[in-house]
């Protein structure tokens, strides 16, 4: 199992082993101890903590929906790993820990079955992703329980934050997602998490963007 860092701290892009025969492909998505080898080789700074998994989640989605930015409320220390089981999405991570050196940074990764691929999201990291066929099926690994209270999210139509949302038409939103503040009325009523080293309000503006896998 092999990872690439990517321009969130923290956020990995995670490429399990694939085993090919003539009657498709096995993959192996999860296992504690390579996670915990992954995780282990992060840097110091990045906080990194035992994932493992205590529930599981599946979306099916229509071609043009975007969910997110969605997060988990301070203190509620909550970890995912999303991969694509059928169709193709974009997957973004935006980090909205505050105080974080990458506040306000994203990055993304297309995720699709035939090229098995998964993105790790640490404790306070906000995910999103877009819907780029008809059918898209995203599966969720979480290490807490669902808790609704928990459930926090920033707009993923922030002009700010720049997202790469597809320009040829309207994104298809929850109403929740498309009430939710842009990340510095969030700062600014202390509705996001905390840095691990985070000693205040970061100095500047969120830095944009991010590379694109």
């Amino acid at each position: 199992m092999e990872a690439r860092e990517l321009a969130v701290e923290g956020a990995l892009e995670i490429t399990p082993p694939v085993f090919p025969d003539r009657r498709g492909l096995f993959c192996p998505v999860y296992q504690e101890a390579d996670f915990a080898d992954l995780l282990g080789g992060l840097p110091a700074t990045a906080n990194s903590q035992p994932f493992r998994v205590v529930r599981s989640g599946m979306s099916v989605n229509r071609a043009g929906v975007v969910r997110g930015v969605h997060y988990a409320r301070p203190g509620a220390g909550t970890a995912k790993v999303v991969l694509c089981a059928a169709g193709e999405a974009l997957d973004l991570v935006v980090d909205v820990r505050a105080g974080s050196p990458t506040f306000g940074r994203w990055d993304s990764v297309r995720l699709d079955p035939a090229r098995p691929r998964a993105v790790y999201c640490p404790p306070g990291v906000g995910h999103a992703f877009v819907s780029l066929t008809e059918g898209t099926v995203l599966v969720y690994l979480l290490s807490t329980p669902y808790r609704p209270e928990d459930e926090r999210a920033v707009s993923v139509l922030d002009p700010a934050l720049r997202l790469p949302l597809p320009r040829d038409a309207d994104p298809v939103l929850s109403d929740q997602d498309r009430a939710a503040p842009p990340l510095a009325e969030a700062l600014d009523r202390g509705l996001l998490p905390g840095h691990h080293s985070y000693t205040g309000p970061p100095a500047g503006p969120p830095t944009e963007g991010g590379r694109k896998a």
